[in-house]
């Protein structure tokens, strides 16, 4: 029961262990409703028989194990007149059980359990549906109990919900629109249990992947309630995401961060293929997810755009051939209200399909401001997703997709690190943050017999506005204002080897990035006493206004070398050339004057600059179930123009460049009733991007310094008992200076920690489901100490959030009792100082209620 169980849980159930079988099928496949199940005696043996609507003949996924066989049939429910599953015990001499079991709302699981040996079960399709022949394997002595016809269906319990794989699972490769159905498949005596992602731009089972890589499914991240990068970073080994603000957020993987916030991000962010980039545009519900991807370290000869640090890759769900609809809604305290919908069906049949999807979230403010008697950092968001697909043909897979995104935000709650309660401030201004974002792709996908083709353009628009007391106190002296927009335009093409299997595996690359970005003006407001607390000779709106475009080409490849059958050998090379025009000025508008004091002005301004980028990586399978490797790669940021320097010698940075080291091992134990991945790495950083403060307390100025990483990942994954499924993570990194004295101070920092990098990060989820739909989750989150500035004064010190959910769930639907942040930790997400050490701190303590269907 407990092997059997491991088969029902082989959907990943939390964070860390990506141990999920991730199958890319058609996206149109159809849903198939199962009416009926027989179970017939025949000479051989049995034979089990599902009527389907119409005769349809769906997919199924088998697979074996010890003495049972297991076929998945995807993208189809149980609808059965009297019970919503089938069971019965020994049909037939030689058979144990046979059971018919739903899975989740879009799947369903035919077992069969041989006495002594496992049986040979064959697959075709019937006038009216599929037909299993079961055939005893080594047959036992026959026991009282035994039969040699069916037993009448006993109404079994609810069989354990898992995430299956579903037809509408997307994945960054074409797949076939209308794969060949098997006309017979037989079960092999041995099978191994697979998981299959496309981290790599191809299918292939992730404990064979060279790469730190964390996957969280679908079924996971309903669970777990994810639906932002912050929710992702929680769930996965040494990566943070802090919402400074209701205005910007800050995040790291394996201690490269964006506290650089004026050169390009360390991390690669897509949804759906669409690059998403800078920490102004990041802050946006994550709606109607079919999966997320995270790999750790460098990738820069797979994916278009560069990524240092590593990618979150985020796959939302895909259109249906067959009518369907998602719904949920949830409120709780602070007035949060959370809704979401989804409509996916055909327009054409089997041919142009869509789906729809749209989500609206608010609360109130967690902090009070007692000078103007309301709450703030309140938040609204608005988002809604559209796709179009299109195969007119087997081989063509064309899709289109459109994201926009609103949000209504409050004043940032800054307050004084001085004062003991941290939800409660004295601001003499409201402020408020507006961000709106739009984004478009279109992705053609080719596979035919001697290459597969992928072409995806895209374009997103961000536009934000902000305005904030800046010296989060009752007397008016500091504001801080910031708008911005951005257009990012870009273009990948792929052309890669059409066959998984093969001992030479090839892909090649190129890539084309255009980015405007436009700061309309970022600055402060001073009062009369502002001004004179800063030393400046008026009152007025101290604003930069700049324009910056910047272009990246790109070439990259990859090849893949089986030698002989347990070794692979990886080779990629990245060529990356950029540069970056900027136009800028500051202006001064001082108080009561129409006119405005201009300094700083600079036109035309160029930097360009262009790096190869190697990999190498060697992966040698001792076993089935155990897999070593060792990666060489070079991770790259450009270089660039830092838009708030107001003379010439502050323009231009450098490009951050470094090697890294990566051994690794994946495992599974005890017919994969355990799953256990460790990675360690290191990765000294040459001209590390350090932003720094000027007199104003304001970040403007940008230097270099050498940093070292070094750091360990962990993942574990156990189903120890029927139901039971535990996940942990965790993740240590020691970022720190190596060589960095400032220069504008001449203060040393060497053996400082780097900004917003957590010296370590867990995650613990211990969940349940009982066979008559009882569910239960338990998660623990922490993260160790981690600073906000490189003197390392300003810091959080380590801490631990605890979150449950208790719920039912039917058939088709599920309702919950949540609570995040159980016990109310105090902790910070950002600290700075201006005028004053100030602070903004993570979510309180939420409850609430949550009811999902699926139709």
């Amino acid at each position: 029961m407990l092997r059997e169980h491991f088969v029902k849980g082989l959907w990943v159930v939390g964070v860390g262990i990506p141990a999920a079988v991730l199958i890319s099928y058609p996206a149109q496949a159809a849903m198939t409703q199962v009416t009926s199940v027989r179970v017939n005696p025949t000479t051989e043996g049995i034979e089990v028989i599902l009527e389907t609507v119409s005769g349809e003949s769906p997919q199924v996924l088998n697979t074996s194990f010890g003495k049972t066989f297991v076929a998945n049939i995807v993208n189809a429910q149980l609808r059965l007149p009297q019970s919503n599953s089938f069971r019965t015990e020994n049909p037939t001499r030689g058979i144990a059980a046979v059971s018919v079991t739903p899975q989740g709302t879009n799947s369903i699981r035919v077992t069969v359990v041989g006495e002594a040996d496992l049986p040979q079960v064959r697959m075709k399709s019937g006038d009216r549906g599929l037909i299993f022949s079961a055939t005893p394997g080594k047959l036992s002595e026959p026991s009282p109990e035994a039969q040699t016809t069916p037993q009448t269906p006993a109404a079994e319990d609810r069989a354990t919900p898992q995430t299956p794989p579903t037809a509408e699972q997307p994945a960054p490769e074409p797949t076939r629109p209308s794969p060949t159905q098997p006309e017979e498949m037989t079960a092999p005596e041995s099978e191994e249990l697979e998981i299959v992602v496309t981290a790599q731009k191809r299918e292939e089972n992730v404990q064979e992947i060279p790469i730190s890589t964390t996957v969280i499914p679908q079924e996971t991240l309903e669970d777990a309630q994810v639906n932002s990068f912050r929710d992702i970073a929680e769930n996965t080994p040494n990566f943070s995401f802090f919402k400074g603000s209701n205005a910007f957020s800050f995040y790291s993987i394996r201690g490269l961060s964006n506290s650089n916030f004026l050169s390009r991000d360390s991390i690669g962010f897509y949804v759906d293929d669409i690059p998403f980039d800078y920490g102004f545009f990041l802050d946006q519900n994550l709606i109607d997810l079919e999966r997320v991807e995270v790999l750790r370290g460098p990738q820069s000869t797979l994916y278009g755009r560069n990524s240092q640090a590593g990618v979150v890759n985020v796959v939302t769900r895909q259109p249906t051939n067959d009518p369907e609809v998602r719904y949920s809604a949830s409120y709780g305290n602070y007035d949060n209200r959370d809704f979401q919908l989804s409509l996916s069906g055909p327009i054409v049949p089997d041919k142009l399909l869509f789906r729809i999807a749209g989500a609206h979230t608010a609360r109130d403010g967690f902090t009070e401001n007692t000078f103007l008697d309301q709450d703030i950092d309140d938040r609204s968001n608005v988002t809604g997703r559209a796709q179009l697909l299109w195969t007119p043909s087997e081989d063509w897979n064309i899709s289109f997709n459109a994201i926009g995104s609103y949000n209504d935000d409050g004043a940032v709650a800054a307050v004084p690190l001085s004062q003991s309660n941290p939800f409660r401030t004295q601001q003499d201004f409201d402020g408020f943050h507006e961000l709106s974002t739009n984004a478009q792709a279109l992705k053609i996908a080719y596979e035919g017999a001697g290459a597969r083709v992928t072409s995806i353009t895209s374009r997103r628009f961000s536009n934000s506005n902000r305005q904030d007391d800046g010296d989060s106190t009752a007397i008016n002296l500091l504001r801080v204002i910031s708008s911005f927009n951005s257009t990012v335009w870009s273009q990948e093409l792929r052309v890669q080897s059409p066959d998984e299997e093969a001992p030479l595996r090839w892909l090649i690359g190129g890539y084309y990035e255009s980015r405007a970005f436009n700061v309309l003006r970022t600055g402060f407001g001073l009062s009369a006493a502002g001004a004179t607390v800063l030393g400046l000779p008026a009152a007025g709106d101290n604003l930069v206004e700049a324009e910056l475009d910047q272009t990246v080409y790109a070439g990259f490849g990859q090849l893949d070398y089986k030698p002989i059958e347990p070794l692979t050998l990886t080779a990629g090379l990245r060529y990356e050339s950029s540069r970056t025009e900027m136009d800028r000025q500051r202006n001064f508008f001082v108080a009561g004057s129409s006119s405005a004091i201009t300094s700083g002005i600079f036109n035309n301004v160029e930097q360009s600059g262009s790096e190869l980028l190697p990999r190498f990586a060697a992966a040698y399978r001792f076993s089935p179930n155990l897999m070593a490797y060792g990666s060489i790669s070079r991770g790259y940021k450009p270089g660039g123009l830092n838009y708030q320097a107001d003379t010439a010698d502050l323009l231009e940075f450098d490009e951050e460049t470094g090697w890294n080291y990566e051994l690794g091992l994946k495992s599974s134990w005890f017919d994969d009733l355990l799953t256990a991945n460790l990675a360690v790495f290191y990765n000294p950083i040459n001209n590390y991007q350090v932003l720094q403060s000027d007199f104003t307390g304001f970040l403007s100025r940008i230097t270099n310094a050498q940093v070292d990483i070094t750091g360990v990942e962990l993942e574990l994954k156990a189903t120890p008992v029927e139901g039971l499924d535990l996940v942990a993570g965790f993740g240590y990194v020691r970022a720190f200076f190596s060589n960095y004295t400032n220069p504008f101070t001449g203060q040393s920092f060497d053996d400082n920690r780097v900004p917003y990098a957590p010296e370590y990060t867990y995650n613990l989820a211990v969940q349940y489901r009982s066979p008559g739909g009882l569910f239960g989750r338990v998660e623990l989150q922490g993260f160790g100490t981690y600073f906000f500035d490189e003197a390392n004064q300003l810091k959080q010190e380590p801490f631990a959030l605890v979150n449950a959910r208790i719920g039912y769930e039917g058939g088709n639907y599920g309702v919950y009792l949540f609570a995040n942040n159980i016990f109310d930790k105090e902790y910070l997400t950002t600290a700075f100082e201006i005028l004053q050490p100030v602070g903004t701190y993570g979510d309180r303590a939420t409850y609430g209620i949550q009811v999902r269907a699926n139709f």
